[in-house]
């Protein structure tokens, strides 16, 4: 049986050229490149042309790229470092109700130490709203995070006017482009952030490596003491064919990001067309316009998404509910929820996310399928049968 994979926003395979680039250095190249010798220079050149290469996609500099494990301690080295740096001026931190759990984690952690949270509704679309955004500024304010598109639902925020209030106001600033970074055009510049989160295997690079754009002048105070690694922001021996592969993913990004989003638009649009009519009681979650290119997300009435899934890779194909980083909690989807989604709704979600692998053949054969798991789950659904 040969596998669809519609799980990209969980992680997505490793392109054999970053595989390719990545060898080297578990073999020959693997020197400690904080040596002076020249396995550690070759090692220490590596970082340094994968920096460029992070920085040149997202319109920064070198110097302000920080490596990490990935997104989530980029996450929570933007949310804590800012946070501590910035707490001689106050304690306010705004951020959403949608945010990931790294990000929401390291607000309430900061929350339990004496900082201020506040968490922005969104609409019934997942936005939020600049203007909630301004009115939530308080003289304490030190920091605003805003995802820039949902990991779950997909829909992009309005980060460019969000960055501008920002600015104007003289706070700090970051955002969670996870989901982004890779799979549509970012600009740290453009979308006026002083911080923004990155993670490798998002887009076809290896998993435990990241980084966190830092504008130039942020102020930030590392989580880990050690070395001076990372410019003293990050200490530890770098990961480097983590690295290595990371600027591989984000090179091969480069070449191909414009015209595979459009690809990939096409098959989404498609399959969100097809779920809607060739099933009732089916409803999309997120933006309709304003989503990731790979994105669909939508609630099916009467069944448990979980039994759907099951059902899903029993016919070779792989999706998901939701966020790979809560897949086992019992609990409903904070983002649906925070949508205006009641429980029942949004434990019947289903989200499928595109990628390079995937074509019309993969959406013809999941619109061929779920028509009739649904059909099965629903004739033997209590909550079905009580609407009645």
């Amino acid at each position: 049986m040969n596998r669809v994979y519609l799980d990209h926003a969980a992680t997505t395979p490793t392109h054999p050229e970053v595989v390719k680039a990545m060898l080297p250095y578990f073999t020959d190249a693997f020197g400690n490149p904080s040596s002076i010798y020249s396995y550690g220079q070759e090692a220490r050149a590596a970082v340094e042309e994968a920096r460029t290469r992070v920085a040149g996609l997202i319109g920064a500099r070198s110097e302000e790229i920080v490596f990490t494990s990935g997104g989530t301690e980029a996450d929570n080295l933007a949310l804590k470092g800012a946070a501590y740096a910035n707490e001689h001026k106050g304690n306010h931190i705004i951020t959403t109700s949608i945010e990931h759990h790294a990000v929401l984690e390291a607000a309430r952690f900061l929350e339990k130490r004496g900082f201020t949270i506040t968490c922005l509704p969104v609409d019934q679309y997942g936005l939020a709203d600049p203007a909630d955004v301004r009115r939530a500024i308080t003289g304490k304010t030190i920091l605003i995070s805003v995802i820039h598109a949902s990991n779950e639902v997909g829909t992009i925020e309005p980060i460019e006017e969000i960055g501008r209030i920002a600015e104007e106001a003289g706070i700090c600033f970051h955002s969670d482009a996870v989901q982004t970074v890779g799979h549509i055009a970012v600009n740290v510049d453009e979308l006026k952030v002083d911080l923004l989160s990155i993670s490798a295997h998002k887009l076809y690079g290896p998993k435990g490596v990241g980084a966190l754009y830092v504008r130039k002048g942020t102020r930030l105070v590392s989580l880990m003491q050690g070395g001076e690694q990372e410019k003293g922001r990050r200490a530890g021996t770098e990961n480097i064919p983590g690295i290595v592969g990371l600027g591989k993913a984000v090179e091969i990004a480069g070449q191909e990001t414009a015209k595979e989003a459009e690809r990939l638009r096409g098959l989404r649009d498609k399959l969100i067309t097809g779920l809607l009519e060739t099933m009732d009681h089916v409803r999309l979650n997120g933006h309709p316009r304003r989503r990731l290119p790979n994105n669909i997300n939508v609630s099916v009435g009467f069944v448990e998404g979980e039994a759907v899934l099951l059902n899903l890779d029993l016919e070779g194909i792989c999706a998901s509910t939701g966020s790979a980083c809560s897949s086992a909690s019992l609990e409903p989807s904070h983002v649906l929820l925070a949508l205006g989604l009641p429980p029942e709704q949004a434990h019947g979600s289903l989200r499928c996310s595109l990628g390079r692998e995937n074509s019309e053949q993969d959406v013809g054969r999941v619109l061929r399928v779920l028509p009739g798991i649904v059909a099965r789950l629903r004739a033997m659904s209590p909550l079905l049968k009580s609407s009645r």
